[in-house]
């Protein structure tokens, strides 16, 4: 038989399953898990739904009715202790009659902030921390650092040759990758709340920036466009399917964006004044404050570089092709201007996957 921290281990594992599934699908909210376990078996079973509601806990306490008395729910950030949209999850599991509650990680937003957990230990309930707390974090880091830093976590993808190029000379791109590469292009969507590009890229490639990925049933991507001088045409994809597809125009100022505000474009000024780092870090700060946690990045390499130069890539996610282009090819970043090889900005290896001939390393800061 399982000793009492072996089985705290496995049940906790089972609530981070549960909290992955919604990832980049419950912004603003982070994507939590919960299971309820009553003498050695599961009784209920919840994740944050898609849009952030019902929470986890509620989900969980619905499926196991009057089991949950007496039970211990394992929860993969602290219950919620404030009156928002829905009722404080901590006084859900008061109410309920569970005995323990061990929770993965805090909840860092001010209004909860220890003050889910006080208030269970309050009511008599016995309280756990730290299970499961690494894997926790990092199924939530979007989320946490959209509280802690005001921005959200932002991924940035890029598919190259060997030699590091995204294009031919005359900017040729489709496709370096094959079918199978793309197809996981389909799935990394699946899991942000957003899919970020340049207005360069939106004028050369005229992207849908959709997720395709079958089966999918989440809520639509919002497709964020930077673009400082307003150049995205009423004629493109992006701009045409704006009324299905949340599309938001991230530029320095309004003066021509009728045309796109009549096709149910968002356009967001953030001021003509401010330089290319600053206006890339003021683009952080307005889609967090949208309640965005998790932003795809699949611009150029203007925009690669830019996030790059200002320390705003937290994974990347590189493909790469068995082939070459050559110097005259398109380059994945722009100039970082670096001197120093000890300053240069490295990421660690999380996980190689093989895609027929292709490749693709998922790296983290």
């Amino acid at each position: 038989m399982a000793s009492g921290k072996e089985a705290d281990a496995a049940f906790m594992a089972a609530a981070l399953a549960l909290a992955a599934r919604t990832i980049g699908d419950c912004a603003p909210n982070p994507s939590v898990g919960c299971v309820l376990v009553k003498d050695g078996v599961v009784v209920g079973r919840g994740w944050t739904q898609s849009g952030g509601r019902p929470h986890a806990e509620t989900q969980a306490l619905a499926q196991a009715g009057a089991a949950a008395r007496g039970a211990t729910a394992y929860v993969t950030l602290e219950p919620c202790s404030h009156h928002g949209k829905t009722p404080p999850c901590a006084d859900a599991l008061i109410a309920a009659g569970v005995a323990r509650v061990v929770s993965a990680v805090g909840d860092p937003d001010p209004r909860v902030s220890g003050s889910g957990l006080a208030k269970l230990r309050a009511a008599g309930i016995a309280v756990e921390e730290g299970v499961g707390a690494a894997e926790a974090a990092r199924i939530a880091a979007g989320f946490f650092l959209r509280i802690k830093e005001k921005r959200p976590l932002f991924a940035l993808k890029i598919a190259t040759t060997l030699d590091g190029r995204i294009a031919l000379a005359n900017g040729k791109s489709q496709w370096i990758t094959g079918p199978a590469a793309r197809n996981l292009v389909q799935a990394l969507r699946a899991r942000f709340d957003a899919i970020l590009v340049g207005s360069g890229t939106a004028l050369a490639d005229d992207p849908l920036l959709t997720c395709r990925l079958e089966g999918y049933t989440g809520r639509p991507k919002v497709r964020v466009i930077l673009d400082r001088r307003l150049r995205l045409a009423a004629t493109s994809q992006l701009v045409k399917t704006a009324g299905v597809f949340p599309t938001w125009v991230i530029t320095g100022g309004t003066a021509k964006a009728d045309a796109l505000k009549a096709a149910q474009v968002e356009v967001i000024e953030l001021g003509m004044g401010l330089n290319d780092h600053d206006f890339i870090l003021a683009a952080a700060r307005t889609l967090a404050e949208r309640g965005l946690n998790r932003v795809l990045i699949e611009g150029g390499a203007a925009i690669a570089g830019a996030f790059l130069k200002a320390g705003l890539v937290d994974q990347a996610a590189w493909f790469r092709a068995p082939a070459v282009i050559g110097g005259d090819g398109l380059g994945a970043v722009s100039d970082l201007q670096a001197t120093d090889l000890a300053a240069i900005t490295r990421f660690k290896r999380r996980e190689t996957l093989s895609l027929g001939d292709d490749q693709v390393d998922f790296l983290e800061r």
